[in-house]
């Protein structure tokens, strides 16, 4: 067998997981979490089931599979826009994660429902969890901002906090990462977390644009807000 009969057929067994994929989220999109099948996806293919059960042995692993895809491709985008200002600017690290996890949450509303949002009803997620590598990135990424942050905050933001707190993993990553980091400032990342999250989630449901006409100025604000509290100035 020669090197391009190989080739073309890993290239189109690329394409055909590609779209499995795709017509899973748009499932998703179209009848909740509850309707990612893989019959359905089979009949929408015009595959038979058992060729489709070659791509994916079970259902679950294609769930596993999307969800790591669509969560490693959030954190790139939030990794990269961050990394577009520079360290001495920590307001603008923080104001520029948020906004790409926005843009990209409203780009991709099915993904962020998948990581965020709605349980697939039935759903076993692999030991350690589905998107294991993702999560840890995105966990070590909002640390890491208030670590930058943390000279000019813990002033404003030294609570009564201890490791025993928090999860281990999240503690072990932590405190190998960030030397030197306390306590007080991962409880801080977490509410971090919240208000960056906060407002994306209420839009992708639907809550915000009933009420407010420009929800991209609304979120702004909002973390130019967040920024403030951490005594730092926001971007321009």
């Amino acid at each position: 067998m020669g090197e391009q009969t190989i080739s073309r057929r890993a290239r189109l067994r690329a394409e055909t997981t590609r779209e499995i994929k795709e017509i899973a989220l748009r499932l998703m999109a179209a009848g909740g979490p509850d309707a990612i099948s893989l019959r359905a996806i089979a009949r929408e293919m015009g595959m038979t089931a058992g060729a489709i059960y070659s791509y994916f042995a079970t259902r679950d692993d294609l769930i596993t599979t999307l969800i790591t895809d669509v969560y490693t491709e959030l954190v790139d985008r939030a990794e990269a826009a961050r990394d577009t200002v520079p360290e001495t600017d920590p307001g603008g690290r923080v104001v520029a994660w948020a906004q790409a996890v926005r843009e990209w949450a409203l780009a991709n509303p099915e993904g962020f429902r998948l990581i965020y949002g709605d349980p697939v009803p039935g759903y076993r997620p692999p030991e350690g969890g589905a998107a294991r590598e993702a999560n840890h990135r995105a966990c070590g990424g909002l640390t890491g901002l208030v670590a930058g942050a943390w000279p000019q905050a813990k002033a404003l933001h030294d609570g009564d906090y201890d490791w025993s707190d928090f999860d281990p993993g999240l503690v072990a990553q932590v405190r190998r990462d960030l030397p030197g980091l306390p306590p007080a400032a991962v409880a801080l990342a977490l509410r971090v977390w919240g208000r960056m999250h906060g407002l994306v989630a209420l839009e992708i449901y639907g809550h915000i644009s009933p009420l407010a006409n420009d929800p991209a100025a609304l979120y702004r604000a909002e973390m130019c807000d967040l920024v403030r509290s951490l005594g730092l100035e926001p971007p321009a």
